[in-house]
């Protein structure tokens, strides 16, 4: 049973998902998840040329302020650049952080975007339009891994005077964007500033945990709401092919006419059918109870007659003619008594009931062999069960002296195969056995269901319990006679 843990959940999932609530849950929630990704991939777009060009106006005043500085450190004479620098160091900084520094300081830079492109290609081409700079090395950098005055101190290191007021807002960590210009063979102008906006390099998707959780939760309080109607909804169209089943087992009841305006009129269509089939059963069944009532009597009055016949010929025939006569409506009423066998459904053991049959057959050698348990519980009605397995059993014994019968069990269905070793069925002659009186040979004497009856009936019990009784011939020798009892 452990075995078919995985298969039956597939299954469980594979029929949910073909049902009516299924398909519509998954829908839905495949059309809220799309148009949630749909209109915040739009926003997004939106938001994103928005921020470029607020970035790219931004950029072009912070790169004049740049060229401004620069322009006017290069204009001060050499020895007092150090001199102002230490002056804006003891002030506490202005808005850019400045330096003269003996060497390139090596930045470790942020990954690249497209605002960053924005704003470093906006702050080279000022420095070569206002100054004709060109060799002025751009970067971006964290101010945690921001390298100040040499490659060996960090913005981190240096008193808080110096530079912490222009770079650092805590608790945030914006961007630094860092220009450094030889101004001589030894000298390095260094600027260090703070980007306006502390998450303009951030990047966006539509698919980032808040997204994805705010698509969640929509996704789930629509199929909550969505369940709770559906349940509304399809619930009556549950009862109703639940009722449609259940008739077409022989058991008629009327069902509830309740829900939507369709499903009440399609409750009210089917009961009203219902009614009128049960009608036309009835009348069946009361017709043929006339018949065989009605016949009796002038058949036996006939026969009575024809025993008084002189010519032994006339005689003879007449008497022939009117078993024939008897056996036809016999037959017809056996045909309709043992199909509309009126019993309740309860659980049927077919295991035991072929292993009975089993032993009755096999009391004068061995000749019926049932292979395989019944697994779970079979739900139908038991008389009728025998009579089908009864009748395919007698023709496999009849026509090919032993059968084997095989029970394979599973949670859907029992399938039960019924294997013979006798000539078998010409192919286009298998669908034609099924017809009431019809018979493959002529002398059935022997046979317990001679009057060609027995398959026609069995077809129609396993029907009434919405399976199907099939015939197929094996490739060596034999016919193999499959009858299957869904469980529902």
């Amino acid at each position: 049973m452990s075995a078919n843990g995985p298969e039956s959940q597939i299954s469980r999932i594979k029929r949910w998902s073909q049902s009516l609530t299924g398909q519509l849950l998954i829908i839905m929630a495949l059309g809220v998840a799309s148009a949630q990704f749909i209109s915040s991939t739009i926003w997004l777009r939106q938001l994103e040329s928005d921020t470029e060009e607020n970035v790219r106006e931004v950029s072009k005043h912070m790169a004049f302020r740049i060229a401004a500085t620069v322009s006017y450190f290069k204009s001060l004479p050499t020895n007092y650049r150090h001199i102002v620098i230490d002056q804006l160091q003891d002030m506490g900084g202005t808005r850019f952080f400045v330096t003269l520094n003996k060497e390139e300081i090596l930045i470790n830079p942020i990954p690249d975007s497209p605002l960053k492109d924005i704003v470093k290609n906006e702050v080279q081409s000022t420095l070569i339009k206002q100054l004709g700079i060109q060799n002025a090395q751009i970067a971006f950098s964290s101010p945690s891994d921001l390298h100040v005055i040499n490659n060996h101190t960090r913005l981190a290191d240096l008193p808080e005077r110096w530079g912490h007021h222009s770079l650092l807002v805590k608790p945030l960590t914006p961007p630094i964007i860092v220009i450094q210009i030889p101004i001589n063979e030894t000298d390095w102008l260094y600027l260090a500033s703070l980007m306006p906006d502390p998450y303009f390099l951030d990047g966006t998707s539509a698919l980032s945990g808040e997204r994805l959780f705010s698509m969640a939760m929509s996704v789930i309080t629509v199929l909550l709401l969505s369940i709770l109607i559906l349940r509304r909804v399809t619930r009556p169209l549950a009862s109703l092919a639940r009722a449609a089943e259940r008739f077409g087992q022989g058991d008629s009841e009327p069902i509830q006419e309740v829900g939507s305006v369709e499903v009440r009129n399609t409750a009210k269509a089917f009961n009203d059918m219902q009614r009128r089939i049960q009608r036309y059963l009835n009348d069946r069944e009361r017709l043929f109870a006339s018949i065989s009532h009605d016949l009796k009597t002038p058949i036996t009055r006939l026969h009575l007659r024809a025993e008084m016949l002189d010519d032994d010929t006339v005689r003879e025939a007449m008497i022939r003619d009117l078993e024939d006569l008897d056996m036809l409506v016999k037959g017809a009423l056996q045909s309709v008594k043992e199909t509309d066998i009126h019993e309740n459904r309860i659980e049927v053991n077919i295991s035991r009931m072929l292993k009975d049959m089993q032993y009755a057959v096999n009391i004068n050698g061995e000749r019926l062999t049932v292979i395989g348990e019944l697994e779970h519980t079979f739900i139908g009605k038991p008389l009728a069960i025998k009579r089908c397995l009864g009748n395919l059993v007698d023709n496999a014994l009849y026509y090919g002296k032993t059968a084997t019968v095989f029970i394979e069990d599973n949670e859907d269905e029992v399938c039960i195969r019924i294997c013979d070793q006798g000539p078998g069925i010409p192919s286009d002659k298998i669908d034609k056995v099924f017809q009431p009186y019809t018979r493959l040979t002529p002398d059935h004497s022997g046979h317990p269901g001679g009057m060609g009856l027995g398959l026609s009936i069995a077809r129609n019990i396993a029907r009434a319990h919405g399976g199907e009784v099939t015939l197929s011939n094996h490739p060596q020798q034999g016919l193999e006679a499959t009858i299957k009892l869904p469980r529902h």
